[in-house]
C-alpha cells in the first residue's frame, strides 16, 4: 500500500454488512475518506463469524470496491471486534521499584501493563487489551500521565478486555484468506466512541452505545477514562425478524418496512396509515398498520434499552454521567429512538453521527452506521503515533544505555499469539 504511514484502513465486518473505509489526515489533523466499499454480510451471526467463505468474499468485494474508489492498493487493515463473548474487568497492578529517586519511564509503565497480560483467565479466553485508567505513585492517586515523576512503589487502575480466542482467530483466518494482513484487532465500541463522541463528553460521563444489526455495543467514559464496556448479543436484525413473525411477511420486506416506516414510539404514528406490500404470487397485496409496526418495534427497542440500563447502573457510573447517553450505528436511524431512551433510562440522549473528526467533504461516511468503520482508522492512526512515540523514545535510551528489547504488547501480541496458533491451519490450507 503507498503512502503507508499516511494511509490507515478500517474494516468493519459486521452482522449486516462488511465495509471497508480508507484514510488519511489532512493538513488541520481532520480525517479524509478517500474510498469506501461495502457488502453485504451473510457469514456473520451477531458479531461472530459462522461461515467462513462468504465472509471471506464479502470482504473481498468491500475491499475492491474501496480500492477502486480510493486509488490505493489495500494490503494492512484495521479489524473491529465485537460479539457476546467480549467481556470486561477491571484489576489493579503494582509495581515495587529499588529507588524511590528514579523517575519513572515508558520502560516502567509497559512492565506494569504486561504484568497485566500474565493474568489467567476462563479456559478459551484471552486478554484482548489493557487500558491503564489511571496510576498511583506513592499513594499519591489520580495520576494519568506518571513518566518523569519519582517514586518507589508504582501502581495503576487497569481496564482489561477479554474475548473468545477462537471468534478472534476466525476473523483472523477471514482476513488472512482476502489476502489481508490486520494492523490491530480493535474492539468496536472503543472506536466507536473514537468517531462519535467529544473530548468535552468524555471528561463529563457518557454512555456510548453503538446499535449494530446483530449487537448492541456499549462503552461508558467518565473524566476521559474508559470505565466499563459490554456487547448485548441483540440489534437491529432481531427487529427484523419480530417485524417478519409480527406481520406474517418474508424478511426483505420486513426490513423495508423497519427503515421506511418504522418508530420506535408508537403513539408518536398515526392510527389510520396504511401500507401496502406486495403479495407472493399469485396472492393479493398485505395491508399493515403502521401503527402496528411501531408497536412491534417499540417492544423490541424497550428490551435493548433495558439492558443497556442494565449496564449503565452495573457499572457504578449511572448518577456521574452528566452528558448522558450518544446512540449511534445502524440501530440509531430508527425514528424516535432519542426519546424512547429518554422515556425509558431518564437520561438525557442525542443521535452519535462520526463527524466529529472528520472533514467537511466526506457526506457517504457521515450516517451513523459508518462510526465503527471511521473509528477504526482513527483508531489506527492513534496506536501508529503511539508506537512512532514508543521507538523514538527506545532509539533515545539506546543512545545512552544499553537496554533490552521491546516486548511486542497489546493488540499486537495478541494477534502473535492468533497468528502462532493458525499457522498450521494456513500450511494445510496453502494460503
Amino acid at each position: 500500500m503507498s503512502a503507508q504511514d499516511e494511509i490507515v484502513v478500517g474494516l468493519d465486518i459486521g452482522t449486516t454488512k462488511i465495509a471497508a473505509l480508507v484514510g488519511r489526515k489532512n493538513e488541520h489533523g481532520k480525517l479524509e475518506i478517500l474510498g469506501m466499499g461495502k457488502s453485504e454480510s451473510i457469514g456473520v451471526n451477531r458479531g461472530v463469524v459462522t461461515r467462513i467463505t462468504p465472509t471471506v468474499e464479502a470482504i473481498q468485494k468491500a475491499v475492491a470496491e474501496a480500492e477502486e474508489n480510493s486509488g490505493v492498493k489495500i494490503e494492512l487493515v484495521n479489524v473491529g471486534i465485537a460479539g457476546q463473548h467480549i467481556r470486561s474487568l477491571q484489576h489493579h497492578g503494582i509495581k515495587m521499584r529499588n529507588s524511590y529517586e528514579e523517575e519513572i519511564t515508558k520502560k516502567d509503565v509497559n512492565e506494569l501493563i504486561d504484568d497485566m497480560y500474565k493474568l489467567v483467565m476462563m479456559p478459551g479466553e484471552q486478554i484482548l487489551d489493557v487500558i491503564p485508567q489511571e496510576y498511583t505513585l506513592d499513594n499519591e492517586q489520580g495520576i494519568t500521565d506518571p513518566i518523569g515523576m519519582a517514586g518507589s512503589r508504582f501502581e495503576a487502575n487497569f481496564h482489561i478486555i477479554t474475548g473468545q480466542i477462537a471468534a478472534a482467530k476466525n476473523i483472523y483466518k477471514c482476513v488472512k484468506k482476502a489476502d489481508l494482513e490486520v494492523t490491530n484487532l480493535i474492539l468496536e465500541p472503543l472506536a466507536s466512541s473514537d468517531a462519535v463522541l467529544s473530548q468535552e463528553e468524555k471528561e463529563a460521563g457518557v454512555v456510548l452505545v453503538d446499535i449494530g444489526g446483530g449487537t448492541t455495543d456499549i462503552a461508558i467514559f467518565k473524566e476521559n477514562i474508559i470505565r466499563h464496556t459490554a456487547v448485548i448479543p441483540f440489534g437491529g436484525n432481531i427487529i427484523t425478524e419480530d417485524i417478519k413473525e409480527g406481520c406474517t411477511i418474508i424478511r426483505k420486506h420486513a426490513e423495508q418496512l423497519k427503515v421506511k416506516f418504522g418508530s420506535a414510539l408508537a403513539d408518536q404514528t398515526s392510527t389510520t396509515e396504511i401500507v401496502a406490500i406486495p403479495g407472493l404470487r399469485g396472492r393479493e397485496p398485505k395491508e399493515i398498520s403502521v401503527q402496528n409496526l411501531a408497536h412491534i418495534i417499540q417492544a423490541r427497542m424497550e428490551e435493548i434499552i433495558e439492558q443497556v440500563y442494565y449496564e449503565i447502573k452495573n457499572s457504578g457510573f449511572e448518577e456521574k454521567l452528566i452528558a448522558g447517553i450518544v446512540v449511534t450505528g445502524g440501530g440509531a436511524q430508527l425514528k424516535h429512538i432519542k426519546h424512547l431512551f429518554e422515556f425509558t433510562t431518564g437520561m438525557d440522549t442525542r443521535v452519535g453521527y462520526p463527524t466529529e473528526h472528520l472533514a467537511k467533504d466526506n457526506e457517504k461516511v457521515s450516517y451513523p452506521t459508518y462510526s465503527t468503520g471511521v473509528g477504526l482508522i482513527l483508531q489506527g492512526f492513534e496506536r501508529l503515533e503511539k508506537e512512532d512515540a514508543t521507538t523514538e523514545n527506545q532509539n533515545k535510551t539506546e543512545e545512552t544505555e544499553e537496554s533490552p528489547k521491546k516486548a511486542k504488547r497489546g493488540p499486537g501480541g495478541f494477534l502473535k499469539l492468533i497468528k502462532d496458533k493458525t499457522s498450521e491451519f494456513f500450511e494445510d490450507d496453502n494460503v
